[in-house]
């Protein structure tokens, strides 16, 4: 009985650990201040994602792809474009499934392609999954997104353990196996540069369309989107406790101080410009003559 009610109380503690990540989520999908540490919730030892901005991944780390095939992180990173990677595993009963679902649904809604903008890769931490899962996944995730042209630029990754380790030590994912067999970690998808560097971690379970296209954009140092995109994001800084993207005043003031000199000197020069033609088109003066008529 001692035995049972042990067993008992660790799964509701797990629950409350995962559903204590699950509510470290604020309105922007980033994570309270406030959160619990690891020694009020002894099962969130080992569970956090550690800010390493600018590490550079692995590129060398062989994983299988979902036919099976060998390949690299450099293989499957796009070489001209930024990438979204996302981490977990695929027989994950709750936390993985959100993370991922709540990033389809945030990259529905962008006009920008998976596959030609930017690539997405979801690596697996356990290393007992194989291809024939990941091929699953990956046809379920691409029927979802419903642009069956951007299956190409879905890519999902399983490996051995050491390879899943120099990744996820890259970026800071830290994780750990419970006594079940089941995986503790927390939420979050991290951006990546074309070169595989970490540009930006999106914490949480809500991804915004423009938070994501923001980030993209940073990673990509302006190669991807419009000129207007690129205005945008420099009016824009991401701020932690918001968990998303804010506009900077000052640079918003900036930016409406050199609009107005170009509205003004346009202004001036068509003014002159009128004046000028004015000038040119008009009659010559009545020449003035002299003497008295007779």
């Amino acid at each position: 009985m001692m035995r049972i009610a042990r067993n008992i109380l660790a799964s509701l503690a797990a629950s409350a650990a995962t559903a204590t990540l699950c509510a470290q989520v604020s309105v922007g999908g980033g994570y309270v201040p406030s959160a619990p540490t690891a020694d009020a919730i002894p099962e969130l030892e080992g569970v956090t994602i550690i800010d390493k901005l600018d590490s550079q991944l692995p590129l060398s780390a062989t994983f299988r792809d979902d036919h099976g095939n060998p390949v690299t992180l450099r293989d499957v990173l796009p070489k001209d474009r930024p990438a979204i990677l996302q981490i977990g595993y695929m027989k994950c009963p709750m936390l993985c499934s959100l993370v991922m679902n709540a990033l389809v649904r945030g990259i529905q809604d962008m006009d920008w392609t998976v596959g030609q903008q930017y690539d997405i890769i979801a690596l697996s931490v356990n290393p007992k999954e194989g291809p024939d899962l990941a091929e699953g996944k990956k046809a379920g995730y691409v029927a979802e997104y419903g642009r069956p042209k951007s299956a190409a630029g879905w890519h999902f990754l399983t490996g051995e353990e050491s390879s899943i380790r120099s990744v996820t030590d890259a970026v800071g994912f830290e994780y750990r196996m419970q006594e079940n067999g089941e995986y503790s970690h927390a939420a979050g998808i991290f951006i990546l540069t074309p070169d595989g560097r970490l540009s930006r971690v999106l914490y949480g379970v809500k991804y915004d369309s423009a938070n994501v296209r923001m980030a993209l954009l940073e990673a990509s140092q302006g190669k991807v989107g419009t000129t207007l995109d690129r205005i945008i994001l420099w009016c824009h800084i991401y701020d932690a406790q918001a968990g998303g993207y804010v506009v900077m005043a000052m640079r918003v003031m900036q930016l409406g101080g050199v609009l107005t000199l170009m509205v003004l000197g346009g202004g001036l020069g068509w003014f002159w410009w009128r004046e000028a033609q004015a000038s040119r088109l008009a009659p010559p003066a009545a020449a003035h003559t002299g003497g008295s008529a007779h």
